[in-house]
């Protein structure tokens, strides 16, 4: 079992398969993909390599993540190897959506089981401003495909100044017969959107307060949940939840831990720099990358430092799938 100084345990990886994406999110991407050289992403042997080496040291969950994971051609292949792991109870996926509708059953039948997917608004116009792409029906379209496929659902939205009380209302109006769980996430610095952050930050406790005043119920975690604190409405189909990175003791329960796409371990998704792996993993040397693991995890600190404005080495969270 993966456990650091403080006793928590780490029963969660979230895996980066690419930074690229195709849309243009104002809180994370808003000029586009622009990557550095050609990067090497990690192939689908050295997925598996991370995702054995993480299981046998106590992981029971594997995120999927981007970039936009869906862009990987070989991605139903990657779902399947990664399925296939011993010990991985819940294989999920964070994507935007666009491409959902044609792949959300080819996934499921490889062994997905979960996907989160991004929509910061059900107003087509508004959704085209954030994302920079019309393409509120192609998403709303995958969300349906992955209800048809059997999946569980879940869709994130990020909280800012622009978020009004009549967009969350209709997102709960959307919720009375959808069974899926919409995750409301605080807006998070990162390096180079850091004016944006100024303007639009807005604290979800607001939230929070409105929905115990309204009947929502706290749902409790399970031990290889997300940091999502839910929800539930006994006239709800749907579950709401709420992530505040900024709220005090939110580091305490971590159980998460993050590797790029290229190939480097990252102990928060704020640290100051990722630490490299990259050639045990494409020796495919899963105990020397277990070794090095257990040594590594001493090394993650406390708590992240958002407080105080740092946001580490994350430029955009397309560098690690948030």
């Amino acid at each position: 079992m993966l456990q650091d100084l403080l006793g928590r345990r780490f029963y969660y990886l979230r895996l980066s398969l690419t930074e690229a994406c195709n849309f243009r999110c104002q809180y994370c991407l808003p000029d586009g993909y622009q990557p550095e050289g050609k990067p090497q992403f990690l192939s689908l042997d050295e997925i598996s390599t991370v995702a054995q080496a993480f299981a046998g040291l106590g992981t029971q969950k594997i995120r999927l993540t981007g970039g936009e994971p869906t862009l990987r051609k070989d991605i139903v292949d990657i779902t399947s190897v990664c399925a296939e792991v011993e010990g991985i109870s819940l294989l999920t996926m964070t994507t935007h959506g666009g491409r959902l509708a044609k792949l959300a059953k080819p996934l499921a039948q490889a062994g997905l089981q979960q996907v989160n997917v991004s929509i910061d608004s059900l107003d087509p116009r508004q959704f085209h401003a954030i994302t920079g792409q019309n393409k509120l029906g192609h998403v709303l379209a995958g969300l349906d495909a992955a209800l048809d496929a059997g999946l569980l659902v879940k869709t994130n939205a990020v909280l800012m100044n622009s978020t009004t009380q009549s967009t969350i209302n209709q997102f709960l109006q959307w919720l009375k017969d959808k069974p899926i769980t919409l995750r409301f996430i605080e807006l998070m610095q990162t390096g180079e959107q850091g004016h944006f952050f100024v303007n639009q930050h807005v604290r979800a406790h607001s939230v929070k307060n409105w929905l115990l005043e309204t009947g929502w119920q706290p749902i409790k975690r399970e031990i290889h949940a997300g940091p999502a604190q839910e929800f539930m409405h006994e006239d709800y189909a749907g579950k709401v939840g709420l992530i505040t990175p900024y709220a005090n003791g939110f580091c305490d329960t971590c159980n998460r831990l993050r590797v790029s796409a290229t190939g480097k371990l990252h102990l928060c998704l704020f640290s100051e720099s990722g630490i490299d792996l990259r050639g045990l993993i494409k020796e495919g040397d899963v105990a020397g990358l277990q070794a090095k693991l257990k040594m590594l995890i001493s090394k993650k600190a406390p708590a992240h430092l958002l407080h105080e404005g740092k946001s580490g080495a994350t430029k955009n969270l397309a560098m690690l799938g948030g």
